[in-house]
């Protein structure tokens, strides 16, 4: 197949460099066409030493060659070339470990070369340098490209690499339909691979790289739509139990909220098995949403799974189920790992027999001897915490059942229309009626006495506090705190306020017992782990502290920060940090600072983190870009996806002949 030749077949390459290249991930030639110049050296105007500052130190021009001499250093005597270019301005050229220049740099000699250069007591010198005997040998008049390298790769063995490949591969085929070209004033495909390499100037570089960009997200944005079942839109009502829910509930439905549940619901009621993303800011209303969408499936007659990623977090949703929907006849069940013997046994015939409609549970829930009988609907909290193997276990129990998955962690629009470019996708923006927006604070480590006299007045006013450490106890590993002496110290700061300390390690029901005497007030604070991260509404609670802020990522904080602010009270977030900090966590401290909105949070953090990072364990689509930046060009992002949605819907199986090259890519 041609562009398959192995990367041997280039002039000088054998079997160990081909391995430096394998390091690359560069196997045959189409592999270079296909690897991105990290950087490009402009050399098309000569620079000399007079044109150097200190922003750029590069020169790329001719010099004579005046005189040689040695001086000592670690690795013994290294020979010294001293040189001036045309202007008579002198520069020596350090030759470490290459001796045999002596022999080739005569003096008096011309040469040309391209160098980066330091400037100490007036005397130019260098060390980095490449130095050819002609102008065309040296670049000068071109721009090169800068590659990645590996070992032993040189830049001057990968361009004669990716310059071998071009030639031999020339021409190279167009990847999309012709008319798109056109359209959105692409380049050919042989154009943009020789200017991405080779660019007659900066910007054919950048159009060459706009191009390969958009077809990479072209590509990556059809192979997940043609896998995405087509749905018609049906018209969909609630159910009459669904109403008289909505209607016992002591508030309206925000606008966003009745938007999602008529998307759902039309979901729900189509042919085609739901596989949606329902995705809104922390405190925004999503499980409520889910539990009325539950009550609108079991009123078709079919079974309900809720999974939440931990026991603490799947048994204050059971609790919140049952208050809410036991009223209106249904039968709820919670099922954990530590649900055992007899009272496991009657819960699973239950399932079995279908007198349990819904069932709110942890990964047990995927346990083998959990059988439905007619499991229509699951639903996912958290469901970046589960791996795909495990989503794909629980939907396995029933018969393509739908799937709504829930993130209380908003995806940037440029990610979900890439990474979740296979789901539909709802939005909750809007925040219930009444709620303040939550003052953050960011407070030096050595500077607390503050922070703790404004809690103490918080207290007094009968509202509750969090303290959150990343630490249960005290290793002697770091100066990280942690719960365990923070928690005495806390009491010695607020004697008489009651308090108590819940982490990963305590048993589930000791747990429960505790936030449930939080949610009474007969706790005052919580001293806690990251535990307290999702899934606690506790609406006196006013005051989060968050020690060892920097330490947390933005995601965490921003969830940490949603477990105040659920009431109409005004409520404070002091981020804690300590005096070295790395410029991601100043970075990720001053979002925290600048704004509570999550979908602003979630933008700065691809930002920050890079698409891989946040895609977790959907990131293998990422690993195949190598042009294209979904943080860069988000207008490419917009633009794949259109055209993806475009050709979809004309032309599903790409049999048109236009489309003929786009199948071949999709393989």
């Amino acid at each position: 197949m041609r562009g398959s030749e192995r990367i041997t077949s280039v002039p000088g390459v054998g079997d160990k460099t081909a391995a430096e290249f394998a390091r690359l991930g560069i196997h045959t030639l189409m592999d270079m066409v296909l690897l991105a110049p990290r950087g490009y050296d402009d050399r098309r105007e000569e620079r000399r030493l007079r044109d150097t500052s200190q922003e750029d130190p590069s020169i790329s021009c001719r010099i004579t060659i005046l005189s040689h001499s040695e001086f000592p250093s670690r690795r013994g005597m290294t020979l010294k070339v001293s040189a001036e270019d045309d202007d008579g301005t002198g520069l020596d050229l350090l030759c470490f470990n290459r001796p045999f220049l002596k022999g080739q740099l005569r003096i008096g000699s011309s040469w040309y070369i391209a160098a980066t250069v330091q400037r100490y007591r007036g005397r130019y010198s260098t060390a980095a340098f490449e130095i050819k005997k002609t102008r065309e040998e040296a670049g000068i008049g071109r721009i090169l490209p800068v590659y990645p390298l590996s070992g032993e790769l040189t830049e001057k063995i990968m361009r004669r690499a990716s310059s071998y490949a071009l030639s031999a591969l020339s021409p190279l085929p167009d990847e999309l339909p012709y008319h798109l070209y056109e359209k959105l004033s692409l380049m050919h495909h042989a154009d943009a691979y020789r200017e991405i390499h080779y660019p007659s100037s900066m910007e054919a570089a950048a159009e060459a790289k706009r191009t390969l960009s958009f077809t990479e997200l072209l590509v990556l944005e059809l192979e997940a739509l043609r896998d995405k079942a087509p749905r018609k839109s049906i018209r969909s009502a609630p159910t009459e139990r669904e109403r008289s829910v909505m209607r016992a509930l002591p508030f309206s439905l925000t606008s966003d909220q009745l938007k999602c549940l008529d998307e759902i619901r039309m979901d729900l009621d189509s042919p085609s098995p739901m596989s949606r993303l329902l995705q809104g800011d922390v405190g925004s209303g999503k499980t409520l949403v889910a539990w009325l969408s539950a009550v609108h499936m079991i009123d078709q007659g079919g079974q309900v799974a809720f999974m939440a990623p931990t026991e603490l977090l799947a048994r204050q949703h059971a609790e919140g189920a049952a208050e809410l929907l036991s009223p209106f006849g249904v039968r709820i069940a919670f099922l954990t790992g530590s649900v055992k013997g007899e009272g496991r046994k009657l819960l699973l015939r239950s399932l079995r027999e279908g007198t349990t409609d819904l069932i709110v549970g942890t990964h047990a829930l995927f346990s083998e001897d959990v059988e439905f009988r007619n499991l229509r609907y699951a639903i996912i909290d958290e469901q970046h915490r589960f791996g795909v193997q495990q989503r794909d276990a629980l939907k396995n129990k029933g018969i393509e059942p739908n799937v709504l998955s829930m993130s209380a962690t908003p995806i940037p629009r440029t990610l979900a229309l890439t990474l979740f470019a296979d789901l539909d996708v709802s939005t909750i923006r809007t925040m219930p009626s009444g709620r303040i927006p939550i003052r953050t604070y960011l407070v030096r480590e050595d500077s607390r006495e503050k922070m703790f006299a404004s809690i103490s007045v918080e207290f007094r006013r009968g509202h509750q506090a969090y303290f959150v450490y990343p630490r249960i106890d005290d290793e002697g590993e770091s100066d990280l705190k942690d719960v365990t002496t923070m928690h005495e110290e806390l009491k010695r700061i607020f004697p008489g306020v009651p308090s108590a300390l819940i982490h990963s390690k305590l048993p589930e029901d000791e747990k429960m017992g505790i936030l449930r005497a939080f949610r009474e007030k007969r706790i005052s604070y919580l001293v806690a782990t990251s535990v307290v991260e999702v899934g606690i509404d506790i609406p006196d609670a006013t005051c989060m502290v968050i020690e060892h802020a920097d330490r947390f990522g933005l995601a965490a904080l921003h969830q940490l920060r949603g477990r105040v602010g659920r009431s109409s009270l005004p409520s404070y977030c002091f981020l804690v940090f300590g005096r070295s900090l790395s410029e991601d966590a100043k970075a990720r401290l001053r979002v925290m600072h600048d704004t509570t909105d999550g979908f602003r949070i979630a933008e700065k953090d691809l930002e920050i983190r890079g698409p891989g990072e946040m895609a977790g364990d959907r990131q293998s689509g990422f690993l195949r870009l190598r042009f294209a930046s979904i943080t860069e060009t988000p207008e490419l992002v917009e633009a794949a996806r259109s055209e993806a949605e475009r050709i979809i819907s004309e032309d599903r199986g790409l049999i048109k002949a236009e489309n003929a090259v786009l199948r071949k890519a999709l393989g």
